[in-house]
């Protein structure tokens, strides 16, 4: 299996890796995708509104001139997907958008009056549900209050989830006119069968016609996402599913396992659980995934992310700038978050913060005149510590005690006594080097990073009920 890039030296090179099954069934285990951390599941109702307007007043006060990220959560879909566990309203009833886009208005409105207008903005991402869903003219609309308030800079990642489904070559012209560069294709599975069982039919040729029309338009990236362990796949069907992804060759790959949790997401009760792959199945597929990708070229920028050699996501790895937040791996620089939209999540300074998740309390808030914050926290001394320890396994594959130090005040080897002890057993496993002054994850471990990272997590240390959160295969 070829291996991912060794973080510990980023001049070592790549090495061959077979991930042996047990290793794999060893760390199969619950865990968090750290997107965050604290994670999300640990937000307090206590946070409210006025903690987040004091977190926008002292950004305001320190550090205006830093881009800021913006994401806009569109939460409509026109049909359920079987296996989504986002937040999302089922409608064919297109004018809801309109009302929708108000309330954003007025979100935007009560934010700015708190921090400004015109801050400069690095990265924007439209997630969903399907913001697609929105008219052309609707997009338009919502592009053009986003400008109104905040100042896209050049070079940016602007960004749009995209259903294949709902879009033509015209649409994506116009989204490229509005100013987005890279698009993110639903695509999950190309076999007919497993589309059926998850309520999303979409053929192949569609896909690879909005894909080529995407590049002769000019996007910058193009990302598809994949799903393993869907009903009705075998090792022998996502194995086709993938040499057919390795034609089409988009930038970015995003190969996601299904996490089933049908008490937690009511679609999923709609699965047929004996239609599920086995585990020994859904080892398979990773295995034969991570062989493919990599035998055509791609990148393993980390945990489920797969870019082309040449994509700004495989470079800002090589060169050690990769980053993360709430959309996943990012090039853009560590920066605080804008959420917008039912149940968005944002980030400023120390502090974490939620949306309401229902439309009916986002729109009940807005009509009072308060920010729809209903939950967050903020970080501790500690949770600061530990965000920096994960974020640096998570995305450069490598720990420097003396960076940590410098930056928090602490000795590392005393303060991660118990941590370190762990890690001996995973070096035992081949999934980490231990040094004097560092731990490097090694290209085995790459595949198995949330597990590192989890080491570092003292919420896991004293809850051990980790049914909330996917397995990591």
């Amino acid at each position: 299996m070829a291996g991912a890039h060794s973080a510990l030296s980023r001049g070592e090179q790549s090495v061959s890796h077979a991930i042996p099954d047990e290793l794999l069934k060893r760390f199969d285990i619950p865990g968090p995708r750290y997107t965050s951390y604290p994670t999300a599941d640990r937000f307090v109702e206590a946070f409210g509104e006025s903690d987040y307007i004091q977190a926008l007043e002292q950004r305001r006060a320190g550090s205006m001139a830093l881009p800021l990220s913006l994401y806009v959560h569109i939460p409509f879909c026109e049909s359920v997907c079987y296996y989504c566990a986002c937040n999302k309203v089922i409608t064919k009833h297109h004018d809801r958008a309109a009302e929708y886009l108000r309330y954003l208005g007025r979100e935007v409105e009560l934010q700015v009056q708190h921090f400004g207008k015109g801050h400069n903005v690095s990265q924007l991402h439209l997630g969903g549900g399907t913001p697609t869903f929105l008219s052309d003219e609707e997009l338009e609309d919502l592009m053009t209050m986003i400008r109104r308030n905040f100042t896209l800079v050049p070079g940016g990642e602007y960004s749009i989830e995209v259903d294949p489904r709902t879009v033509t070559d015209q649409r994506l012209q116009s989204l490229a006119r509005m100013g987005f560069n890279r698009l993110s294709f639903g695509v999950q599975d190309f076999d007919p069968a497993v589309q059926k069982a998850v309520h999303r039919v979409q053929p192949a040729e569609q896909v690879f016609s909005l894909v080529e029309a995407a590049r002769k338009i000019g996007f910058e990236s193009v990302n598809v996402d994949l799903i393993y362990g869907l009903p009705l796949q075998t090792p022998e069907s996502f194995a086709r599913t993938l040499k057919q992804v390795n034609e089409l060759r988009p930038d970015r790959i995003a190969l996601y396992a299904y996490a089933h949790l049908p008490t937690r997401f009511k679609p999923q009760r709609r699965i047929v659980s004996a239609e599920l792959p086995s585990g020994s199945d859904k080892l398979s597929m990773l295995s034969a995934s991570l062989d493919a990708l990599m035998d055509a070229g791609y990148v393993y920028v980390g945990m489920d992310h797969f870019a082309l050699p040449t994509d700004a996501l495989a470079v800002a790895k090589r060169q050690g700038r990769l980053h993360r937040n709430f959309q996943g791996y990012s090039t853009q620089p560590d920066c605080d978050l804008i959420a917008l939209g039912v149940s968005a999540i944002g980030r400023i300074g120390a502090t974490y913060s939620q949306n309401a998740k229902t439309l009916d309390e986002y729109y009940d808030a807005l009509n009072q005149g308060r920010l729809p914050i209903v939950r967050g926290m903020a970080l501790t001394r500690d949770d600061l510590l530990r965000r920096a320890v994960i974020m640096s396994i998570m995305c450069q594959g490598a720990l420097d005690y003396e960076s940590i130090e410098l930056g928090h005040l602490i000795d590392f080897k005393k303060y991660f006594a118990r941590e370190l002890e762990v890690l001996e057993d995973m070096q035992a496993h081949g999934l980490v080097k231990l040094h004097d002054k560092s731990v490097g994850v090694t290209a085995t471990g790459w595949y198995l990073v949330r597990a590192i990272a989890m080491v570092f997590d003292k919420n896991l240390q004293v809850d051990l009920d980790r049914a909330r959160f996917s397995k990591i295969i």
